[in-house]
């Protein structure tokens, strides 16, 4: 069943090589969307494809790179809008 979330992962976050963590996560998972640094130190991830797919991303999110400490991960349900075609890093 297909899905899409807005995921905001909170902690040590930016400068650790976090986004292409997730970009190398998602590529495997095969799931669409994007990562991106936000100005408040989070990191945003915005996602569609298989439910369970995306759920495995969430728990490699939690677990992070090396470098990184994830405090929180906040995840939103959304529908599936089909915006994407691949995943990527902004």
């Amino acid at each position: 069943m297909d899905a899409g979330a807005e995921i905001i992962v909170q902690g040590l976050v930016q400068g650790v090589g976090f986004r292409y963590y997730v970009y190398e996560a998602a590529r495997r998972l095969k799931v669409q969307g994007y990562v991106r640094n936000l100005p408040s130190g989070d990191v945003q991830v915005v996602v569609e494809g298989n439910r369970g797919m995306i759920e495995d991303l969430v728990r490699s999110l939690r677990a992070g790179p090396r470098a990184a400490h994830v405090n929180r991960v906040h995840i939103t349900w959304t529908d599936v809008v089909h915006h994407f075609t691949e995943f990527e890093i902004r």
